[in-house]
């Protein structure tokens, strides 16, 4: 572990601004508002008005720099902008933790289970660097694997139901299929990912083609660690995915990089400069061991001839 650590430490950090007064459930709950004040038709000075507050002091919400934010004044722009009351109530849950750098997301506590945080910061980001050592990263599944999952874990809810949840997540792919800038992905999954059958095997079969297909994509790295690989860190990390958002005209990030890691009762959000720096180092040392492009997408397409032969 410690030379895995050492040749890690050669490659340069992210650029970072630990300093910074904002903080993920600012950012999403500024992101949400700025959202709904568009669709409802109002400016930032006409929805200033209305609250009786300047104009700069919405920016810096909408920002995620607000330095004090209340409840009653999130509930006010949600009755001003019309947002549902469950989506109300998500909002004003951001709101209680807005100070909180690194997040544990209990679903159902405070913010409504319901209410995908994690949604809203994929759609911003333009680069996702993820390890999966269970199931397929949801950006990169078909229709037929994430019905399967949804069906499984959402035993009580409809068809209808069902097939919203699907077509949500197809919808979210467009932000790497879609042709002007498409955000870079750069995942590798366990091998053990390819031989979980999710839907049985006709489905496994399309959904390791679809990987060796969608990894010939100039954005998408696609690399299989494989069990020869043993246990590279000396330790599990679990799956993660690490977001990032961009750089400004002066070379810094737009915002800073997030690491998100999906839990059965909850989600982890970490944006500390050492812990994202811990899980970057991480994914580095998984690279290092796992299968280079072009036999990873040799390894997809053989398991999937497979599973049909």
């Amino acid at each position: 572990m410690s030379a895995n650590s050492a040749r890690a430490s050669e490659t340069p950090d992210r650029p970072t601004s630990e300093n910074a007064a904002s903080t993920l459930p600012r950012r999403q709950l500024g992101r949400y508002l700025r959202d709904w004040r568009t669709q409802s038709g109002l400016t930032i000075a006409e929805a200033s008005r209305l609250m009786e507050w300047g104009a700069s002091t919405l920016q810096r919400l909408e920002k995620g720099q607000a330095d004090r934010i209340r409840t009653i004044d999130i509930q006010e722009l949600c009755r001003i902008y019309g947002i549902p009351d469950e989506l109300s109530d998500g909002l004003k849950g951001l709101a209680q933790q807005a100070a909180v750098k690194s997040w544990w997301h209990a679903y159902g506590d405070l913010i409504p289970e319901n209410f995908d945080v994690y949604v809203g910061l994929e759609a911003s980001a333009q680069k996702l660097t993820s390890y999966q050592s269970e199931i397929v990263l949801g950006l990169l599944q078909i229709a037929d694997y994430a019905r399967a999952l949804n069906r499984l874990g959402y035993p009580d809810d409809s068809e209808i139901e069902i097939e919203r949840r699907v077509q949500l997540r197809m919808q979210r792919q467009a932000l790497i299929t879609r042709k002007v800038a498409p955000a870079t992905v750069n995942v590798i999954l366990h091998e053990s990912v390819l031989h979980r059958v999710v839907g049985g095997a006709k489905v496994m079969a399309a959904q390791l083609r679809h990987l060796a297909d969608i990894s010939t994509q100039p954005n998408i790295s696609l690399r299989i660690l494989p069990f020869a690989a043993g246990v590279p860190l000396g330790v599990s990390t679990g799956p993660f995915t690490i977001l990032e958002f961009g750089i400004d005209g002066k070379g810094q990030p737009i915002e800073p990089p997030v690491v998100y890691a999906e839990g059965f009762t909850g989600d982890l959000y970490l944006e500390r400069h050492a812990d994202v720096r811990r899980y970057d180092r991480a994914h580095e040392c998984l690279q290092r061991y796992a299968l280079d492009i072009q036999p990873s997408r040799h390894l997809l397409r053989q398991i999937a001839k497979e599973y049909v032969a």
